[in-house]
């Protein structure tokens, strides 16, 4: 079996100003890290996450505080409670994604199909693990856009 390469980020940043912190944390969520311990997080190893990695540990260096970047293996609990991590934190937004997309059944509004399309290609961005809950919220999504064509190609008869 193949390791998992992972990219760790270690940081520490002062309490006050707190936007800097709520800024670092809001980057982290939107690239899907998992926290390891407090200060730690991890993402698989690839080229944008590293370079995301190195980009964030800038920024807190910037606002006073001290941040490593490093690439790590760990043990195969290690990595497959890593993963799970990753998983959970997607499959609950798939799952949300795809109940919203049910739910507009009734009555599809354009606005509503795109803004569902919108959240999907977020939460894939930070998907690194493709669980299949994935594959049913694109499915959602592509029965309420092709419910959303058929309404539209009826109001035209």
């Amino acid at each position: 079996m193949v390791e998992s390469e992972w990219v760790l980020l270690a940081y520490r940043m002062p309490r006050e100003p707190s936007a800097p912190r709520v800024t670092m944390w809001r980057k982290l969520r939107r690239l899907g890290a998992v926290q390891v311990v407090d200060g730690l997080v991890a993402l698989p190893a690839n080229p944008e996450t590293v370079e995301a990695f190195g980009w964030l540990a800038d920024e807190v260096i910037e606002a006073g505080g001290e941040a490593w970047t490093w690439r790590a293996t760990g043990s195969k609990q290690q990595d497959r409670a890593l993963r799970q991590q990753l998983r959970d934190a997607v499959v609950q937004e798939y799952v949300a994604l795809a109940a919203e997309a049910k739910g507009a059944m009734d009555g599809p509004q354009r606005r509503t199909v795109e803004r569902l399309r919108r959240t999907l290609r977020d939460i894939e961005r930070r998907d690194y693990v493709a669980p299949k809950e994935r594959d049913e919220a694109r499915r959602a999504l592509r029965r309420v856009a092709e419910s959303l064509g058929s309404v539209a190609q009826e109001g035209a008869r």
